[in-house]
């Protein structure tokens, strides 16, 4: 049974409805807004977070990007102080409002931004399901870097891997075809995450067209094989095959300069090798685009579409 307050709620509730229903979006968003702060002094979180998440959608699906996304921020603020856990129910609403809010506005990223650091609970990144959910809103807007960026903290190597054969098969050239995945599977070595490195090969390699009916391992593209072999050494824990490897592949690991500096970064933290001071220059520039990619994922994507061209460079943005 709804008690006396619950009521109460629901009645602004549909008041609040009826004034965005009427086209009075100022009037109902400045009474969002103080019922924010009343209810914040209260610390009447649940009701206030439904407050939110109501009222933006209400405003961001008629179009109202500002006020809505104004209600979403606060929305943020109120998981923040409020110190809920992130979990799948405030995930998906928080992806579902990230969907609807315009590209166009500054505030969408001020929106994420705050979204994925009240995700930083006991993963420092933020969450993966909350990555997987907005690289997905990326990937169906066709922003593939912005896609590639939060793909690479989440925890689906399966979706990551087809959105890289459609990238491919729509921007791609056939000769780029194992490019693609070696990028994804280096970065991931180098994140230290060689589940979503495996994940993503196997799923790229036996679901790309071009690829499956390859049968391979052995494929017939050089660098696929490397990949296949340098997963398995590492899961074997096996130093001189990781060392043979790069001899007997060298001509396919030079297509891309970058590979040699992701290989010494490999060899450093999967088997303790130490990187020859030729290549310490190299690698500091190297830890600085890393970090980019790990940190930087808030920051504002282009369409997307020279990274077809591109696609071993370390450098997405």
């Amino acid at each position: 049974m709804a008690t006396r307050g619950d009521r109460g709620v629901g009645r602004v509730l549909d008041k609040l409805e009826a004034s965005i229903n009427a086209g009075q979006y100022y009037e109902a968003h400045q009474m969002y807004r103080t019922l924010y702060f009343r209810f914040l002094s209260q610390k009447k979180y649940t009701e206030l977070l439904n407050l939110l998440y109501k009222g933006s959608t209400l405003l961001l699906q008629r179009d109202q990007q500002g006020s809505g996304a104004d209600l979403a921020i606060l929305l943020i603020d109120v998981l923040t102080k409020s110190e809920t856990k992130p979990c799948e129910e405030w995930i998906d609403k928080i992806a579902k409002l990230f969907e609807i809010m315009s590209a166009s506005i500054p505030e969408r990223e001020t929106y994420l931004s705050n979204a994925v650091k009240w995700s930083m609970d006991s993963n420092k990144k933020g969450h993966p399901l909350l990555h997987k959910k907005i690289a997905e809103v990326y990937w169906k807007e066709k922003k593939y870097t912005a896609a590639h960026r939060h793909f690479l903290h989440s925890s689906d190597g399966s979706a990551y891997a087809n959105m890289l054969i459609e990238l491919h098969t729509t921007k791609g050239i056939k000769s780029e075809i194992d490019l693609f995945i070696a990028q994804a599977v280096l970065q991931f070595l180098c994140l230290r995450n060689i589940q979503m490195a495996i994940e993503t090969f196997d799923t790229y390699t036996g679901s790309h067209p071009t690829i499956k009916n390859d049968k391979g391992p052995p494929y017939l593209f050089p660098l696929l094989n490397f990949l296949w072999f340098l997963l398995r050494a590492i899961e074997e824990k096996h130093v001189h095959q990781f060392k043979v490897l790069r001899n007997w592949y060298a001509i396919s690991i030079k297509r891309d300069p970058n590979y040699s500096v992701y290989l010494d970064n490999i060899g450093r933290i999967w088997f303790g090798i130490e990187i020859p001071p030729d290549h310490k220059n190299a690698n500091s520039m190297f830890g600085g685009l890393l970090k980019t990619i790990i940190g930087d994922v808030d920051s504002s994507d282009d369409d997307g579409e020279t990274m077809g061209r591109n696609a071993s460079a370390p450098d997405l943005d």
